[in-house]
């Protein structure tokens, strides 16, 4: 049986113009070590936490360093990506890579939602995914952010098995968790139609930490910057940043809570 549920996010990468610097940068700030594949693997380079899989660093391809900027990449774990393919290709998708063997570790893919998101699904072999969650130094939660709700809130319950409800939020935030088998596992937000346009769709990856506002304040000592936050919520205390490449992701300190969380509808 897998370890995640169909749908699921269950493992996460960054794509970066320079390894060395990205491990400098996320080796201190959370505390990650570092294993590289083979030769064959082109340098892919899992991160660990308390001797875990939280997350990996690639390189950028050669032609990619000026049309492709760094960033994560969030996977969704399915039985057969095969199938996942397919419904993604019946339902306005686009696979920017076909369903591949990675040796025994598993079967992947690489495609782009409707809205323009990148994103990965990942079937299981010997790599399961995340290794450890929400606790600080590893992943906690994930959220797609689209120009096109509409057209994602079509699209992902299509592909996977995926329960989306709205928040009943009076502040008319256009927000939608999604849940599998009844436990929210991820969220989709609708981009303001006023946001710059640097606020490209992009799948927002959360890493858990003990103290955001500290880690934000280590971020920007290790060269990277804040974009956003941080801000007090009933989900934690977080912020949005980039690493001294460009990738951003965001921090989330759960522990740290302020109101209570909308109901669903």
């Amino acid at each position: 049986m897998p370890d995640f549920p169909e749908g699921a996010p269950c493992w996460a990468d960054v794509t970066l113009p320079d390894l060395e610097a990205g491990k400098r940068f996320y080796g201190e700030l959370f505390g990650w070590t570092f294993e590289s594949a083979s030769d064959k693997y082109g340098g892919y380079t899992q991160a660990y936490s308390e001797g875990e899989p939280v997350a990996a660093l690639a390189p950028q391809m050669p032609g990619q360093v000026d049309t492709v900027p760094p960033a994560w990449t969030l996977y969704f774990a399915s039985p057969d990506v095969r199938e996942t393919a397919a419904r993604i290709r019946d339902n306005g998708g686009e696979l920017l890579m076909e369903p591949m063997e990675v040796g025994d570790f598993g079967r992947v893919l690489i495609a782009r939602d409707p809205g323009g998101v990148l994103f990965g699904v990942w079937q299981e072999g010997a790599h399961h995914g995340f290794g450890r969650q929400g606790e600080p130094g590893s992943f906690c939660w994930a959220e797609v952010h689209t120009r096109d709700p509409g057209a994602a809130d079509a699209f992902y319950p299509a592909v996977f098995p995926i329960d989306a409800r709205g928040l009943a939020d009076p502040s008319g935030l256009d927000f939608k968790v999604w849940s599998v088998g009844g436990t929210p596992v991820a969220g989709r937000f609708a981009i303001p139609a006023d946001a710059p346009a640097e606020a490209r769709p992009h799948a927002q990856v959360y890493y858990a930490v003990s103290d955001c506002d500290a880690k934000v304040a280590e971020v920007q000592r290790l060269g990277g910057r804040l974009i956003d936050g941080p801000i007090d919520s009933p989900y934690g205390r977080l912020a949005t940043v980039a690493d001294p490449m460009g990738a951003g992701f965001a921090l989330i300190d759960t522990s740290t809570t302020t109101g209570q969380q909308p109901e669903l509808r």
